[in-house]
């Protein structure tokens, strides 16, 4: 397993929690993810390319790491 990058100062732990709920509930598959993140957060398109492409890349995260984390 590779070493989890750092994350970068945008990314919160709230837009972990939402693409994890995204994720879940099947609404779209994690490359379509990013329009979802534009709107929810209001953020850029290259922000959240970003913020998904970190997420993708350091997960897998799920409902299990939430909650071991105490982020839910």
């Amino acid at each position: 397993m590779s070493e989890i990058e750092t994350r970068p100062e945008i990314i919160t732990d709230e837009h972990i929690v939402y693409l994890v709920e995204l994720r879940e509930s099947g609404a779209t598959n994690m490359w379509g993810a990013g329009a979802y993140v534009e709107h929810r957060f209001g953020v850029s398109k290259q922000e959240a390319k970003t913020i998904c492409l970190w997420w993708m890349k350091n997960g897998p995260f799920n409902s299990d790491d939430l909650q071991k984390e105490g982020l839910i």
